[in-house]
């Protein structure tokens, strides 16, 4: 029985609290949020215990842990759940900085514990697909990747602005399917509305001439999740939210058999897994810093008007 523990109450913490009552095998211990009132609501719904102070819930001898807190609050509530003897799975992205990825990474790898990234996507069957047919051949070298994630704005974001919020699913998507880092960024992007920029056009280059493109925005009235990858021998799309890839080359339209299932289910599952067996998940702490570097260049460069180099 793994002994889990969930801090941090706000949209996403309920989901991971709502998932991990449903496992076999997992016992809540417990859930923190500074708002007592709607940790409360939240513990007695779950039948679990309910904390205001996150370091009593880690006191309870927890196995593991899910911290979805702002970001900028990851880096102290990721090294206390460390400190604890605790394995992690946190929010993207990672942190705020790189210094304080740094910090995570190299506390879980001096405790011989898990550091896992939520970059939910890599969970999506219509993904895992998509990099099947690309890792096959299928439609030849790729050429370029191209992703729409736009929606209404959401009011809790506050602490970043777009890019850290939305684009970073795509430019960890884009690496995951190039298997590759990106070489240069390049970056249009403002603030319209928010105190942090609101919408954003990312240009990743790649390694072969090869590029990826991350389209992104706050001010579109409906949620649009999808994906274009253009190779020599034909495209794919693929609907995130549909959880559809189709194939079209020169001769035919062809849909691909994916069996659709809750990214976050096989997200937290792939977790508990890593912590009961000690294998290193798919999705670790370094995966996540290489992402965010991407992402706070991207920022770099349309606060700059400059292509920004990778190292």
């Amino acid at each position: 029985m793994i002994k889990i523990g969930v801090i941090g109450t706000g949209e996403m913490g309920q989901n991971h609290v709502r998932i991990y009552s449903e496992m076999d095998d997992v016992e809540l211990v417990g859930i923190s949020d500074v708002n007592e009132v709607q940790v409360n609501q939240i513990a007695k719904k779950y039948n679990t215990i309910p904390f205001t102070e996150y370091t009593k819930l880690l006191d309870c001898g927890l196995d593991a842990v899910s911290i979805a807190v702002p970001t900028t609050l990851h880096t102290q509530v990721v090294l206390d759940s460390i400190a604890a003897g605790v394995n992690v799975l946190v929010e993207k992205p990672i942190a705020d900085t790189i210094e304080n990825a740094d910090k995570m990474i190299t506390a879980a790898s001096d405790a011989g514990l898990i550091l896992m990234v939520g970059h939910i996507e890599r969970f999506n069957p219509a993904i895992t697909k998509m990099k099947e047919i690309i890792d096959e051949g299928s439609i030849g070298k790729i050429l370029s990747i191209s992703t729409r994630r736009v929606g209404p704005s959401n009011p809790r974001i506050q602490d970043v602005g777009i890019i850290l919020d939305l684009g970073v699913h795509d430019i960890d998507i884009i690496s995951y399917l190039y298997n590759a880092n990106a070489l240069k960024v390049y970056t249009v992007a403002g603030s319209e509305s928010h105190s942090q920029e609101d919408h954003a056009s990312i240009l990743l280059e790649f390694d072969g001439n090869s590029s990826g493109v991350v389209e992104t925005n706050w001010f579109t009235p409906h949620k649009v999740r999808k994906m274009a990858v253009v190779g020599v021998g034909g495209v794919a799309y693929l609907d995130y939210i549909d959880q559809t890839v189709s194939i079209h080359d020169g001769k035919w339209i062809r849909e691909a058999k994916i069996e659709k299932a809750e990214p976050l289910k096989k997200e937290l599952e792939h977790f508990i897994n890593s912590v009961r067996t000690r294998k290193t998940p798919i999705t670790t702490g370094i995966d996540g810093k290489r992402t965010l570097e991407v992402a706070l260049a991207a920022i770099e460069s349309y606060k700059t008007g400059q292509i920004i180099m990778m190292d």
